[in-house]
């Protein structure tokens, strides 16, 4: 009998042997959690520079991993994982922390909505800052959430050197902050979330609260509030 190889089952087959390999599948938990640039991949797994280009490029040929300019530095490219050829990958461990702290460039919409998604689904605390706080919170970031069942109505912008604390957990939600952070949070994980206030229109904004939603249903399950630590809830 002839067997009739298809498509899905040749992407498929593909997608496991991306992942049959150690390095390779250090990239997918790193990039479970948040997005990276390879040179802090290569950092954070201690990959030298030619053999990390090596393991990304048989991920992103087998649809793994996909790659994004930046939104702040043009020069730079971010790597993200795309969950939907994966199924049931996510990163190995809890992630211990008291608080959970999203962090955008003017606090107006994307680390509010990160910090509403979070509450709902999550019992560890959670707040957000800007590292350029403008002085409220974008009209259509709230509605946006009304219409998804949750509420900005007492959300309130504030500075990140008003909010962080070094047991936090920093999330930032886009590019510009996760370049501007520097070493105020070095072990923060990175979302590159498109802006949706640039582009002005409610789909971006759909668009952004779905993305979110989606990396903050992958991230909570695998934070656990730290032991013994201080309740910091905002």
């Amino acid at each position: 009998m002839k067997i009739e190889w298809s498509s899905s089952l040749v992407a498929r087959a593909r997608v496991y042997a991306a992942l049959g390999e150690p390095a390779r599948l250090a990239i997918v938990d790193r990039l479970s959690l948040g997005d990276a640039s390879p040179g802090e991949l290569g950092r954070a797994l201690g990959l030298a520079t030619n053999l990390l280009a090596h393991h990304v490029k048989l991920l992103a040929k087998a649809g793994v991993v996909e790659r994004s300019r930046s939104e702040g530095d043009h020069r730079r490219t971010y790597l993200r994982l795309r969950p939907a050829v994966l199924t049931g990958a996510g990163p190995a461990g809890a992630v211990r922390a008291p608080r959970v702290v999203f962090v955008c460039t003017h606090n107006s919409a994307r680390s509010q909505l990160a910090t509403a998604l979070w509450q709902r689904g999550s019992d560890v605390p959670a707040t957000s800052a800007g590292t350029e706080p403008v002085e409220d919170v974008h009209p259509m970031a709230v509605a946006a959430a009304r219409e998804h069942g949750l509420s900005l109505s007492h959300a309130r912008t504030a500075h990140v050197s008003d909010v962080l604390a070094p047991t936090d957990l920093v999330v930032a939600v886009c590019d510009t902050a996760h370049e501007h952070l520097g070493e105020r949070a070095p072990e923060r994980l990175h979302w590159s979330v498109p802006d949706p206030v640039r582009a002005g229109t409610r789909a971006a904004f759909d668009h952004a609260l779905r993305d979110l939603a989606d990396r903050v249903g992958r991230l909570a399950p695998v934070v656990d509030p730290e032991p013994g630590a201080p309740d910091v809830r905002p």
